[in-house]
């Protein structure tokens, strides 16, 4: 991957894996945070689900077996420990339709409060500072800017969705996140 340059970027990339079509089936989750430009903290944990229910076509996604979250904590045991990570941030992921949702499913499965962030997604990031590419999923992204990735593995997703931030910044010599979400004229959403 070529060098960064130094940058103000703040935010937290995410990433969660579901054991099926239930987007409270959460059986693991990952956060990448960036401060001024540089990663500073990766988190990743397997969960339990509510449900042991484990879909095979999400298993041939992931490569997660209930028999790797029978014995792990559940969302709502993590909850206190990853709220903090996300209360007040700016949180972005690849497709962060599916990953917000999921978010917002696991709290309403647990009755968790709702944290207060803000939110904005790579793909379409990724879409207005590369226009014309031949598609924008992760993969041919880490692809074209040589990341290498295990996909789907939680963690190496949302530190691919990281750098690729990262990347948009830098091309279009950006201060900070707000600043490039200005230029590249998209919104960053609360969450709600």
């Amino acid at each position: 991957m070529r060098e960064l340059a130094p940058i103000r970027m703040n935010f937290v990339a995410i990433d969660f894996e579901t054991a099926n079509a239930s987007r409270s089936s959460v059986c693991s989750m990952a956060a990448v945070t960036v401060e001024n430009g540089q990663i500073v903290r990766s988190a990743y944990s397997l969960i339990r689900p509510p449900v042991l229910k484990f879909d095979y076509r999400n298993i041939q996604v992931h490569g997660i077996h209930p028999e790797d979250v029978v014995n792990k904590p559940t969302f709502d045991q993590l909850w206190e420990r990853i709220r903090p990570h996300l209360e007040n941030k700016i949180v972005i992921a690849h497709n962060a339709t599916f990953d917000i949702s999921v978010l917002r499913g696991v709290l309403r499965e647990y009755s968790l409060p709702m944290p207060v962030f803000k939110h904005s997604c790579t793909v379409q990031i990724a879409k207005k500072a590369w226009p014309g590419g031949e598609n924008y999923k992760l993969n041919t992204l880490a692809q074209r800017f040589q990341i290498d990735f295990d996909h789907h593995n939680a963690l190496h997703d949302a530190r691919t969705c990281a750098k690729i931030a990262l990347l948009a910044g830098q091309e279009l010599k950006a201060d900070n996140f707000l600043q490039m979400m200005h230029l590249l004229k998209l919104p960053v959403k609360d969450f709600a």
